[in-house]
């Protein structure tokens, strides 16, 4: 039986017994990833951190070799012989996604699965700031998550999908490099391509989504100037854009967004970037006390003074704006970290490792402290 809306091509093969098994391990630790890498037990990341799975042997090639073969179907073994990276996912049991990346190293198999659940989180329990909840409820503009890989981004776009599918009438499409969360059909509409399956490239299913008559885009990632260029298009023409960036903090990535382009270009991208923005959100996971992963947050809201800021070239100082920008919704990561310490959820220690400003993380409240959730 098929799940609502879930591509049937996830199903047309059944996983290995042995890659069942530790799946299950991973299941029952609540863990996140498994790693599969010669010389090394399988590996567990708990809470962020790596460990091997309880009496499992040292992998050897053939047992890389075997493991990847129990993943993929007989098609996508005959992809994975002509390259040396390949992302694939798939259904485990009624539990969870599995978003995996198989790649060569020293001339052997390497394995990386990502377990991702099938209930989507809601913005409440995520924690999300309420600017973003707000902006997300708009029908038009760009906002941008941005954070380092395993930050949360893909749940956090997908509460935020969910959210509108749950209460807009709208056609919502994404287009991700492989599909992670599967969005039964609500309020919306929802349509989900996978790059590789069905569609060629992210460059393909942009250049055809404008006539596929969206309300809402989700673009995976922006790889290239075309993806930025496209994205930034769509927006200004009337949809809601949501996408990501790998970047370090709110501000830089503007400034990575505009250095893709010639420099004779980046004027106008400047002025496209201002006119479509809506937020940019940088986020990081950081240990709970007793275990467990939360989220801090940054976002930058696109205010007339941001606005103007990016039309001039000035992204260096949008961190001034950002903090002073509580009155419009803006939270800097350190007062997201400051509030994680003073409700008793995060260490100090881990808070300050998080942060490219620790000094401005508040480690006691105070009388007036921004309202985080």
């Amino acid at each position: 039986m098929f799940l609502e809306g879930e591509p049937v091509y996830h199903h047309l093969h059944k996983i290995g017994d042995r890659i069942d098994r530790l799946l299950q391990a991973l299941w029952e630790v609540r863990g996140t990833d498994l790693l599969l890498t010669v010389g090394l037990p399988p590996m567990l990341r708990v809470d962020g951190s790596l460990s091997p799975v309880p009496g499992a042997s040292v992998l050897t090639t053939d047992d890389t070799d075997s493991l990847l073969r129990e993943v993929l179907s007989p098609e996508q073994t005959d992809v994975w012989g002509n390259q040396h990276e390949y992302d694939f996912s798939f259904s485990w049991r009624e539990h969870a996604r599995i978003r995996g990346n198989a790649f060569t190293q020293r001339g052997m198999t390497a394995v990386a699965l990502r377990m991702i659940p099938r209930t989507v989180p809601t913005p409440d329990q995520l924690g999300l700031p309420p600017a973003l909840r707000d902006l997300a409820m708009r029908h038009q503009g760009l906002i941008l998550m941005t954070g380092p890989t395993g930050s949360g981004k893909s749940t956090t776009l997908a509460s935020l999908i969910d959210l509108i599918n749950s209460n807009r009438g709208c056609h919502i499409i994404t287009v991700e490099d492989p599909i992670e969360y599967v969005h039964d059909h609500k309020m919306s509409a929802v349509n989900q391509r996978e790059v590789g399956t069905d569609t060629g490239s992210f460059h393909n299913a942009l250049r055809s989504v404008l006539r596929e008559d969206p309300d809402v885009l989700l673009v995976g990632e922006m790889r290239d100037l075309e993806s930025i260029q496209f994205a930034l298009t769509v927006a200004e023409t009337g949809h809601l854009v949501f996408a990501t960036l790998h970047t370090n903090d709110t501000a830089q990535s503007l400034g990575r967004m505009i250095d893709v382009f010639p420099a004779e270009q980046q004027a106008q991208i400047r002025v496209q970037l201002a006119a479509a923005l809506s937020c940019v959100v940088y986020q990081r996971l950081v240990p709970k006390i007793g275990g467990g992963m939360t989220a801090a947050y940054e976002v930058l809201v696109a205010t007339p003074a941001v606005r103007n800021l990016i039309k001039e070239g000035k992204t260096h100082q949008l961190r001034n704006s950002l903090v002073t920008g509580a009155r419009d919704g803006m939270i800097t990561l350190e007062q997201s970290l400051s509030h994680l310490i003073h409700n008793g959820v995060v260490t100090e220690e881990e808070a300050a490792a998080r942060s490219l400003y620790p000094k401005d993380i508040e480690t006691r409240p105070r009388m007036t402290a921004p309202a985080m959730r």
